[in-house]
């Protein structure tokens, strides 16, 4: 019997003034998305997004909040992931790089224009909901 385990995965919501970093993949699935990516085997998941964030943007990231984990086995179509979402702030340009094709600022009231790869319209939608009320994800809503 083969048994495979989910992914686990970190995604970065980075704020610079009232701004969050999006990134444009390279690779598939193609879209628009949050930085982040794989942890690497015997790495927190802390380190992970400081290290995604530096990777796919080049930007010094300070993690300083954590919205929710996601883990619905349909959200990458490539795999089952896990992904825990940290909100961070940094200061400067955000560039592509890696795994991201172009990174570039988006104000907040404009983040749900875009269309996204993965969950991450869903991720944005909670951020934006914590950042106004205070609500946090309730495991609730994702059974």
């Amino acid at each position: 019997m083969e048994f495979k385990s989910p992914m686990p995965c970190v995604d970065i919501i980075i704020e610079i003034d009232h701004s969050i970093v999006i990134i444009e993949r390279k690779h598939e699935p193609l879209g628009f998305a949050l930085p982040g990516g794989f942890v690497d085997p015997w790495e927190s998941i802390e380190h992970a997004a400081i290290r995604e964030a530096k990777e796919e943007t080049l930007l010094d990231v300070e993690l300083y909040d954590f919205l929710y984990t996601y883990s619905d086995p349909k959200r990458d179509k490539r795999l089952h992931t896990i992904s825990s979402v940290f909100i961070a702030k940094a200061k400067g340009s955000p560039r592509g790089a890696d795994d991201a094709k172009k990174a570039f600022l988006v104000p907040i009231n404009d983040l749900l224009k875009y269309e996204y790869a993965f969950d991450h319209k869903r991720i944005i939608s909670d951020y934006i909901r914590y950042k106004e009320k205070g609500i946090r994800p309730n495991p609730k809503e994702f059974l």
